[in-house]
Parts: structure tokens; C-alpha cells; sequence
């Protein structure tokens, strides 16, 4: 049952407000995108007064902020489950990590436009620039472990790498790996052109062929 329909069924408490509001910023992102709604619309979409959404957020910039938030919160989550601790081999869950963003990208397209797509600053707030900082640590902690699979002398810098293949990931997303009807379309599936690019990418560093 929707949020929409406990509201009007009655079925809302003030408990929940918070939650009910996240929700229904989110839905309505998904429908009109992060910039397409109003603060009123969304205590409308959550079944409450106007006035109701000032207990908990200042306007609607603080409420798409904490949508970010908890977007990376969940981002970071899938980031780690693809890393897997860098098993079964540094390599393979490297690409996971690759993977785990598309799947992120794909499964949750209002979370995702909330955090990247709607124009907030990512220090709008602490918690939100935290939980971002977390998520790209995950990515951090897999570019150092396969530069560790090099010579210590031909090691590329893993803050460098891990910036250039955020950048590969987050660009293959957002175009063809989204999950609204913003997605291009491709003779190929994302995941095939994410990995034939880190192929690319990994032999220029000097990984060995098998990379």
C-alpha cells in the first residue's frame, strides 16, 4: 500500500512523517525528476497539511538533501556487497564494485537523481556530504587493492584511479544504464561496456593482459 493510500485511509501518524516524506519526494522525483515539485507537493503527496513538513525540514532543499543522504547510505551498502572485502581476488571485485554502481543506477533512479542530479552542493549539509565521502571510500579501498597487484615502483596513485573510474561508471549510468526513461540505448549491455572500458583503461596502467 502506498504512502498516498495509508493517508487517505487514515492509516498516517505523526511517527512516520519523516519517512512519509522521504517517500513521497522520492516518487515524486521518479515522475517529474528532482527539479519537477514542490515542497507543497510533497506534504500533499504524503497526505499532510502544508505546514506539516517544517517539523522536520527547513524547505525543500533540506528535504531532497536528506533523500541524498539516505541514497548514499544505501549506494554505499551495494559498493560494499560488490567489493565483497576484495574476494575472491582484487580483480573480480573490482569490476563488482563497477557492477554494483550500475545495478544502483538501475534499481533506484529517484535515489540516484536525488544525489546527483538535482544541483545540491555536497557539503549542503554534514550528513549528506559524510554519507557521499563513505560511499566513494568504498571505491577508494578498491583501487588500492588492485594498484597493490602491481610492482610497488609502477603503482598509478589509487586516488587518481579511483576519480577516473567513477567518472567511467557514473558516465556509462547515466546514459545507458539508468532506471527511468532517460536511458539511451546500446548495442550492448552496460556491464559489457563498463568492463570492455576498464579493460582498456587497466592495460594503459600497465595491468597485466588478464586485467
Amino acid at each position: 500500500m502506498s504512502w498516498k493510500k495509508r493517508a487517505r485511509d487514515g492509516a498516517y501518524h505523526h511517527g512516520n512523517l519523516r519517512e512519509a516524506l522521504i517517500q513521497a519526494a522520492r516518487e515524486l522525483i521518479k515522475e517529474k525528476g528532482p527539479a519537477g515539485f514542490t515542497f507543497a507537493d510533497a506534504a500533499r503527496s504524503a497526505g499532510v497539511s502544508p505546514a506539516a513538513p517544517y517539523r522536520h525540514f527547513r524547505d525543500r532543499e533540506a528535504l531532497l538533501a536528506d533523500v541524498a543522504r539516505e541514497g548514499f547510505v544505501r549506494f554505499e551498502a551495494m559498493l560494499t556487497t560488490g567489493w565483497a572485502n576484495g574476494k575472491p581476488d582484487a580483480l573480480t571485485a573490482f569490476n563488482n564494485v563497477g557492477r554494483a554502481y550500475l545495478a544502483f543506477a538501475r534499481a533506484e533512479p529517484a535515489y540516484y537523481a536525488a544525489m546527483f542530479e538535482s544541483g545540491l552542493p555536497p557539503d549542503v549539509n554534514p550528513e549528506l556530504r559524510a554519507a557521499g565521502d563513505r560511499a566513494f571510500a568504498v571505491l577508494r579501498t578498491a583501487a588500492d587493492g588492485l594498484v597493490a597487484m602491481l610492482p610497488a615502483g609502477k603503482r598509478p596513485p589509487a586516488l587518481m584511479m579511483s576519480l577516473h573510474v567513477w567518472s567511467l561508471a557514473h558516465g556509462i549510468a547515466s546514459l545507458f544504464g539508468r532506471g527511468d526513461a532517460g536511458r539511451r540505448s546500446l548495442p550492448m549491455s552496460a556491464e559489457e561496456l563498463l568492463e570492455s572500458a576498464m579493460l582498456v583503461y587497466l592495460q594503459g596502467l600497465g595491468f597485466p593482459a588478464r586485467a
